[in-house]
């Protein structure tokens, strides 16, 4: 799968709400309704934006659906519990009954849109499929490549052929788990960067979730903690040049994917700020940014006052908006 654009890149906002301690002012229910205020509502945006252009969107956004639903029902059942949380969990109930709407509604539209792509990827979109972590640990900065390689040869048609194989979907394989010579040096391969490690990691993720063992994916964990070594690498790169805009995307789906690994150092207040900064407020899109959009995005400078106080296929609509 592509680079999966607004709606995947989103999630990585509701999975710091999961972890008590990934954010600092977590461990209290003040911390926790301080910030997941300012991300609900970043949420709520989105998706609105998606609704609206549902014939429109992609796979990867109806992926984006179900992955959110699951993350806001995991936080929604947590905070059901607690007097101060009653009314952020009611909001995340409402939000998470919308998407599970949104979501058959867009595999309405895949179907007649990409029946293909649809059928090789329809298992990540099945309940169950997406599992969130259950321990969380953190980057090893040794594993780190000394250098990254060129990635020419890389291409989506490539990788989704692999990830289909995987799925036991693809017009080679019948059952999951499938591995190919090709794909196994192709998702093993050292000294990537950019989206072809985040497909790496996305291979060794969904072989871990569907409880692939046999073999190669014996040695998964290791995989995944190695890509997400160099992933944390590449974020702390892109924000030491003040995230150029090139670079946000892959720097949003970093977090989200290694944050579904179990990865908790890549919940950072101030790359959580930096997000938020970036959401077009009247539309609640991410895309390219120009003058005014910058001085649009002041409008939102009191959410990171707030969050202060508690220390695969992108799909392009008009005017530069990304989903």
């Amino acid at each position: 799968m592509a680079s999966p654009g607004l709606q995947l890149l989103l999630l990585l906002m509701a999975l710091p709400l999961m972890q008590p301690f990934s954010l600092p002012g977590l461990d209290t229910a003040e911390g926790k309704a301080t910030i997941a205020g300012p991300v609900l509502s970043a949420l709520e945006r989105a998706t609105f934006f998606l609704e609206e252009r549902l014939p429109e969107i992609n796979l990867d956004c109806a992926v984006g659906f179900q992955v959110l639903k699951v993350q806001l029902q995991s936080v929604q059942e947590k905070w059901a519990r607690d007097p101060l949380l009653q009314l952020l969990s009611l909001r995340m109930g409402k939000l998470a009954e919308k998407l599970e709407v949104l979501l058959q509604r867009s595999i309405f539209y895949l179907k007649l849109s990409d029946p293909k792509y649809l059928r090789e990827f329809q298992p990540t979109l099945l309940p169950g499929f997406w599992k969130l972590p259950r321990a969380w640990t953190r980057t090893n900065a040794s594993l780190v490549y000394p250098t990254f390689e060129p990635q020419d040869f890389f291409s989506e048609e490539t990788s989704d052929s692999c990830l289909a194989q995987l799925l036991g979907t693809g017009e080679d394989s019948s059952q999951p788990c499938g591995l190919s010579d090709f794909c196994r040096a192709l998702m093993t391969k050292p000294g990537c960067s950019g989206y072809y490690l985040s497909h790496q990691l996305l291979f060794f993720l969904w072989a871990r979730m569907m409880g692939c063992t046999k073999g190669l994916f014996s040695q998964s964990q290791h995989y995944i903690n190695l890509f997400c070594a160099n992933m944390m690498d590449l974020n702390r790169r892109a924000e030491a040049i003040e995230y150029a805009y090139p670079t946000r995307d892959i720097f949003m789906e970093n977090i989200m994917f290694c944050g579904l690994s179990g990865f908790s150092d890549f919940y950072k207040l101030r790359w959580l700020e930096a997000i938020l900064s970036w959401q077009k407020v009247r539309e609640g899109c991410f895309g390219k940014p120009d003058v005014k959009d910058e001085e649009l995005s002041k409008a939102i400078q009191y959410q990171q006052h707030f969050l202060r106080r508690v220390k695969r296929r992108e799909k392009q609509f008009t005017g530069n908006e990304n989903i």
